[in-house]
């Protein structure tokens, strides 16, 4: 009080000079009114209403002068409120609040005016003396006293302590409160919420709320906070220096006690011996750390340096240990359950791990950065966790959860094998009901499971650091595992919400490997391990556990060995010596064992036996004692006592029944344990023998037939003197005793990989493994291991939510499995696994409906009013269109599924023929309408389905449509509208994109779809239905579309494609939809592929030869459309067509069209195309054309004209013939161009022979024309050099025998109608003259030049004496007179024929002139007059010079010309 005066009278000096500012005077006004307020309300009580006698004045009260006084002063201190030591105008407050005279009305008034000043902010950091300020608020708060007049007062007092409290705490100065102040407010509002459990609900309500926002106020500043807190501390005792310092705080603590010894029920007070539980815990922690810093005053001036110091880090560890003991009070604290005001099964562990909660949240990861505090994580808490894991309770179980995932996003790197040991020990444990955990237990289980699943890279961790870690058990695959079978349900309909859960978490991990194939390219398949050589499995290291480009292939190859050893643990599980064979053989094991490497094996190799392990491990043979002592060398005993490094030790491996074998078992591990921790016994043996006095011990309690049990003092004498000849500690092995028979040893510990039931001992080993194993794997959002396990989770996911998928009734559901259906298909595609989207094709096609409905009505119920199905009619295509690249024996169910919405008439015939009618000059405008169009305005299929034809020739490719004999009701509106739902359905699903853009797909996704089409027509086909003929001709068209739309990989397709429609073709005899669209189809190929397949022209024309293979029936109906099909080709491709094959095929399907009525007009149209003016014609095909040429010529379908224009064709195509002769000349050397003579010569004579043919038609036109033609043709190649006898041919096998054969006809009397062959035979006379006269030079130098013109005068002859009709033709009676005197005359002056001379010959002379005398008798005068003598005896003499340069024969060519 005297420091308060002095600073009064400071402030007084400055009155006169005193402004008062706003602020300031408001201030003023505040603190004065709340001084009114509690005089006001001291004055009601009689006690404070008058003054009291002291001596013979009479003074007034303390507690009211001090308010007085202050109120006389306030408005007269000059200085700014900064500038104010706030202890002047609070400590009057704080005296009334701690004298235990005041009752509890007036104490309220007094904690509310202080909590006023706070949240007014009065006084900040900047304002003088604000720490020590602080200090006194909260000592005079947490040391409030008062008179208890009723218990709602006291409860008012109690609740104003808490809000002045929490005040403090948020107010800007609190960063000034020491540790100390800290720790005590947490432990006054404890005391509160302690006392508040047999107040009002209220009140209970309100102090737990503010003990939260004060966890939640003080660790907030953690992630501020820096290790300065331990900048006093020693080096190298950072850790013990934290808890050093807080004996003072304790001392302070248990003076309050000491200070409260006021009855409850009369006054008010916080102290309370059950509820010391922070000051009880600060107290032995400090007198730990305290002995182990110093030793006496050193660690206590430490300890009280940093207690002093602004709070921090040490006020927050012992809160934390504080918040950590709550969940064990039993042990810590000492309070029984059911003395417990708080309900002890579940309220105070509840209320405790949501302020560890609280504090968790707001700390953060900068928990990490404190040693004590993570310590506290990692042990203290996590095994509490473990703990109340369990709990019967889903409201702490929920918390336990909650807490774990907090923990896990802000510090799993410092957690690995907490983590492991939480979801093995508690949530897979609890998500089972195999486990007997209740039904809200599994819930609360499954839902915090699903929470982990969401965490993005929570699933790529689990894998990385268990899965891939040989000593840790699967713990992604275990998830999985548990997820895929919780999600399947057990009854059915689906009524359980777990199954919705587990399949929520299956969709989430495929989701979160969706969300990283986003984030950059996927990673590819990790490529096999191979271990060329032995590496001890147990020592292989990562180089950097932070560059995923180290660890990604260190942990692909610790799963690659994990998977051996598991396969090794199975052979051993069979037998020993199998599963070393096989670890060798892996590289594994060393060719020769040893016993380090077989213990190792044993050691850390998930899944072997324990049974096994033990006979193994306690087997007499002398390498088999090896690997004992090596095993027991494995484990790290440093720092633990025996009776838990047995129990560790013992949980690995079934202990033998035989009591050799148990010896030798505990000779190994008393020797490794001695070696290890030698601070009590003495030696070896020490540690056997008790540790065989422990197994005993165990036996004797836990023994059910053993009656009479052993006593502490029984233990204790039989291990006298075993330590070296000495008696071991007696409190050493009283804590033995009581350990074993509080927990039993198990002696037959659980089979398998996971973690068995977390005892205290198995805890202590936990955190003794965590100092040794390696870092946590941190993985990013880069889908480095997704593709391994995407191959685990892909298989039992797709079937979970097939099956909830199947038994769900709620949309959902339904989408949500839609969702993950996607997905899975995502991720699938992105790793090309084939086969998983396959079978998740396969299942999916399964729920459309599509293919159990067989009638139209029942597939509009099924399909029409089922949601789910058109949910998944539309997955099915999106998967199609998106990810058909992948998929390969799933296009055939698609494919049923398109083929099944055709057959009902739901889709347009666009989808099949798109790429089709783009191209066809015959397309219907109608295709241009897009497919939405199309359905929407489709008639509804249950009256009439009317589909419009397709394709080229589309009145025999009718689709299939339903029975419409009898006359059908209008539909109802409920089909209308399911007609309707289904039609948008289809819209959606963009079907004909998977046919049109076919061209997208990879090689092999596009051939097994080709190769279902061609299955499903193929199987249509071999039924006998219309309706599975029209299913043929849709799957044709289908084929034909991705045929079209795959130029450029058409020799991909082309083998199965030609061998579909060739057996279509061959095995068709009766006209059908199905074969016109096959060869409208092949031949739509052929025109759209030849103009970009050069290297293909000759087999896509040799395809064509099907079209000739056809049945006569069928050929006979489609040849008109076929011919037009062929013309359509050979104009737009000619000049591509090169080979002869092609053009035999093209040709010959023209030819055939001659004597087709509707067809013959066109295919002459193309053969003229062709042939007209030499366009087209080369020598690969000339042969060929006037083969065509000469069927037109001679057909008799049509009119005369067009077998007058085939002739025409025929005779022009001569020009050709001398056009190519003469490029030859020029162009080519001296041995191609004799070939080339050979082969012209070779042409003219078949074009010769074809109009020869004609010359002798019945038709008088055609017969005439063919004679001109002939002659034209025979005329036409005088400027060729052909081979001299080649005229001779032509004379005997082709003139001759026209001439004979036109004769025979004139004089058969039975030849009715050849009509006027008179002017015939006079024509073909005019042909043998002139031909044989423009061509005697060549003749003339023949050896058969003789026999030739003797063949020549003897038709003359006959011609002479031929009767038409039974007389002479006097038109040849008169032209061939006439004939042969031209003849003679040109003979004569080319001196040919001369009396005498080298080519005629006497003979020759006398046989000419016999035969002339025969036809004409005087002619011989007429042309050898007697005067001429000389001149002949002259042109002989030059005959004979001739004779000499004639050139050898060239060889016959018989055998190329023939009849036929």
């Amino acid at each position: 009080m005297g420091c308060l005066e002095t600073q009064y009278s400071i402030l007084m000096e400055g009155c006169e000079k005193r402004q008062f500012t706003p602020r300031r005077a408001a201030i003023a006004c505040t603190i004065n009114t709340e001084i009114g307020t509690v005089l006001a309300v001291m004055r009601r009580n009689v006690r404070w209403g008058g003054r009291f006698m002291s001596g013979d004045d009479q003074l007034e009260h303390f507690l009211i002068q001090s308010l007085k006084g202050l109120r006389k002063q306030i408005f007269t201190w000059p200085n700014q409120w900064q500038n104010i030591n706030p202890a002047l105008y609070l400590q009057p407050f704080l005296d009334v609040i701690r004298s235990d005279e005041t009752g509890a009305p007036i104490t309220g008034v007094a904690l509310s005016s202080v909590y006023k000043i706070l949240t007014l902010d009065v006084f900040d950091l900047n304002t003088i003396n604000v720490k020590d300020a602080m200090h006194l608020i909260v000592d005079a708060v947490t040391s409030c006293r008062f008179e208890v007049t009723d218990p709602a007062s006291e409860e008012v007092v109690l609740m104003k302590i808490l809000q002045v409290l929490l005040a403090c705490m948020k107010s800007k100065a609190s960063a000034v409160l020491s540790n100390q102040h800290v720790c005590t407010i947490v432990d006054t509002c404890f005391r509160v919420v302690h006392q508040a459990g047999t107040k009002s609900e209220l009140l209970q309500r309100i102090a737990r709320h503010t003990m939260h926002e004060l966890i939640r106020c003080i660790f907030s500043r953690l992630p501020d906070v820096e290790s300065v807190d331990y900048a006093l501390a020693d080096a190298g005792n950072l850790v013990e220096h934290e808890n050093a310092g807080l004996d003072n705080k304790c001392n302070y603590t248990d003076r309050q006690f000491e200070n409260g010894n006021i009855n409850s029920e009369v006054d008010g007070e916080l102290s309370s011996p059950s509820s010391s539980a922070l000051s009880s815990l600060v107290a032995s922690g400090a007198d730990q750390n305290a002995n182990g810093v110093g030793n006496g005053k050193e660690g206590d001036s430490h300890g009280l340096r940093l207690m002093k110091q602004p709070y921090g880090v040490p006020s927050m560890v012992e809160i934390f240990q504080f918040l950590c003991s709550l969940l064990d009070v039993a042990e810590h604290v000492g309070m029984e359950p059911k003395s417990n005001a708080l309900a002890f099964d579940e309220d105070v562990p509840l209320f405790a791990l949501g302020l560890i909660n609280s504090a968790i949240e707001l700390g953060g990861s900068s928990f990490s950065r404190h040693p004590r505090l993570l310590k506290l994580i990692q042990d203290d808490l996590f095994f509490n966790l473990m703990k109340f894991g369990l709990s019967m309770s889903p409201l702490i179980l929920s918390m336990v959860c909650s807490i774990v995932l907090n923990l896990y996003h802000h510090l799993h790197t410092e957690l690995k094998l907490q983590l492991e040991a939480f979801f093995s020990s508690v949530i897979f444990r609890l998500a089972q009901s195999r486990y007997g955990a209740s039904y809200q237990q599994q819930e609360v289980a499954m839902e915090a499971l699903v929470d982990f699943c969401r965490q993005t890279n929570f699933m790529v961790e689990m894998y990385a650091n268990f899965d891939c870690e040989i000593t840790s058990s699967n713990v992604f695959e275990d998830l999985v595992n548990l997820l895929s079978k919780t999600a399947f349900p057990v009854n059915s309909p689906l009524s359980a919400m777990n199954n919705i859960l587990a399949l929520d978490g299956l969709i989430a991990v495929i989701q979160g490997m969706d969300e990283r194939i986003g984030d950059g390219p996927p990673a590819s398949e990790s490529g096999t391990t191979n271990l060329d050589d032995y590496t001890p499995f147990w020592m292989i290291r990562c180089d950097d556990y932070g560059d995923p480009g180290n660890w990604v292939p260190f942990v692909r190859q610790m799963k690659f060995i994990k998977r051996k050893l598991m396969i090794g643990a199975d052979h051993f599980n069979r037998g020993p010596k199998k599963g070393f064979e096989y670890l060798q053989g892996s590289h594994l094991l060393p060719e020769e064992l040893d016993p380090h490497s077989v213990a190792y094996f044993l050691r850390y190799t998930v899944g072997l036996d324990k049974n096994l392990i033990g006979d193994y491990l306690g087997n007499h043979d002398k390498f088999c004692v090896q690997v004992l002592y090596e095993y027991a060398r494995t484990f790290d005993f440093q720092d633990m006592s025996l009776d838990t490094a047995l129990r560790i030790f013992l949980e690995t491996f079934k202990l033998p029944g035989e009591s050799q074998k148990i010896q030798r078992v505990l000779e190994a591990f008393s020797e490794s344990y001695y070696e290890q921790s030698r601070h009590i016994l003495v030696n070896k043996d020490a540690a056997l023998l008790l540790s065989y006095s422990l197994i005993l011990l165990n036996t004797d309690q836990h023994n059910v037939q053993v009656k009479k049990k052993m006593t502490e003092e029984d233990f204790i004498r039989n291990n006298r003197r075993i330590n070296g000849g000495n008696d071991l500690p007696r409190e050493f092995l009283s804590q033995l005793y009581q350990s074993i028979c509080r927990d039993e040893i198990r002696t037959t510990p659980e089979q398998g990989a996971g973690f068995p039931d977390m005892t205290h001992s198995i805890w202590i080993y936990l955190m003794h493994k965590s100092k040794k194993t390696a870092p946590y794997i941190v993985a990013d959002t880069r889908p480095y291991l997704d593709y391994e396990m995407f191959a685990i989770v892909a298989g039992p996911t797709i079937a979970a939510m097939s099956v909830v998928f199947d038994h769900a009734e709620d949309e959902g559901v339904y989408q949500t499995c839609i969702n993950g259906f996607l997905a899975v298909a995502k991720v699938a595609a992105a790793y090309h696994l084939q086969d998983v989207l396959d079978d998740l094709v396969i299942s999916l096609c399964k729920f459309t409906t599509l293919l159990s409905s067989s009638y139209l009505e029942e597939f509009l119920v099924a399909f029409g009013e089922d949601s789910k199905a058109r949910m998944v009619t539309r997955a099915v295509f999106t998967i199609a269109n998106r990810y058909g690249d992948y998929i390969r024996t799933g296009w055939r169910n698609i494919l049923d599924c398109v083929l099944r919405l055709h057959e009902f008439g739901f889709l347009s015939a666009r989808v099949a023929t798109d790429a089709i009618d783009d191209s066809s000059p015959t397309a219907d405008s109608r295709h241009e309408k897009p497919l939405a169009k199309s359905l929407s305005s489709a008639h509804f299929p249950s009256m009439v389905v009317s589909r419009r034809p397709s394709g080229l020739m589309g009145r025999f490719s009718q689709l299939l449509s339903f029975d419409t004999e009898e006359p059908r009701s209008q539909p109802t509106d409920e089909e209308l509208a399911a007609h309707q739902r289904i039609a948008e359905t289809i819209q959606q699903c963009h079907i004909n994109n998977i046919f049109t853009e076919s061209s997208f797909l990879q090689a092999d996704s596009l051939l097994q779809l080709a190769q279902a089409i061609m299955a499903a027509g193929r199987t249509s086909r071999e039924t006998t239905s219309p309706g599975d003929e029209g299913t043929a001709v849709f799957c044709l068209e289908l084929l034909i579309t991705i045929t079209l739309n795959n130029r450029d990989r058409i020799s991909l397709l082309w083998k199965g494609v030609y061998e579909h429609i060739s057996n279509i073709v061959q095995s068709t005899v009766m006209p059908c939809a199905l074969v016109e669209k096959a060869v409208s189809g092949l031949l739509s190929i052929c025109q759209r592929l030849l103009p970009y397949k050069e290297n293909l022209v000759d087999e896509l024309l040799r395809s064509l030869q099907l079209v000739l293979k056809l049945d006569a029936r069928v050929a006979d109906a489609y040849c008109e459309h076929i011919t037009q099909e062929v013309g359509r080709l050979v104009k737009a491709n000619a000049t591509r067509i090169r080979s002869q094959m092609g053009w035999r095929t093209i040709l010959s399907l023209l030819a055939i069209t001659a004597r087709h009525p509707e067809a013959s007009e066109v295919g002459f149209d193309a053969l003229a195309f062709i042939m007209s003016e030499g366009a087209h014609l080369l020598p690969s095909n000339f042969v060929l054309c006037v083969d065509a040429a000469r069927q037109f010529a001679e057909s008799r379908v049509g009119q005369v004209e067009r077998s007058v224009q085939a002739l025409n064709l025929m005779a022009g195509s001569v020009d050709c013939l001398v056009r190519w002769a003469h490029e030859t000349k020029v162009a080519i050397i001296d041995e191609d161009a004799a070939q080339m003579f050979q082969d012209i010569g070779e042409m003219w004579l078949r074009l010769v022979q074809g109009l020869r043919k004609n010359c002798l038609d019945n038709r008088e036109e055609v017969r005439n024309h063919a004679i001109l033609s002939l002659q034209k043709c025979l005329v036409g190649v005088h400027d060729i050099d052909l081979p001299h006898d080649l005229w001779s041919q032509c004379f005997d096998l082709f003139i001759f025998t026209m001439l004979d054969d036109l004769i025979g006809i004139a004089q058969d009397q039975s030849q009715k109608n050849y009509r006027n062959m008179e002017g015939t035979l006079v024509l073909a006379m005019k042909l043998l003259s002139k031909v044989f006269l423009l061509s005697i030079d060549d003749l003339m130098r023949s050896t058969s030049f003789r026999k030739l013109w003797l063949g020549v005068l003897g038709q003359m002859e006959k011609y002479m004496k031929v009767k038409i009709r039974g007389k002479r033709s006097e038109q040849l009676q008169e032209l061939l007179p006439e004939l042969l005197k031209n003849t003679l005359l040109v003979m004569k002056a080319a001196g040919v024929l001369v009396q005498g001379g080298a080519l005629s010959g006497d003979d020759l002379w006398e046989l000419t002139w016999s035969h002339v005398d025969r036809i004409a008798p005087n002619l011989q005068s007429e042309v050898f007059p007697v005067t001429d003598s000389d001149q002949l005896q002259h042109q002989a003499d030059e005959s004979a010079v001739q004779v000499a340069a004639i050139a050898p024969p060239p060889p016959p060519i018989e055998a190329v010309v023939s009849e036929g």
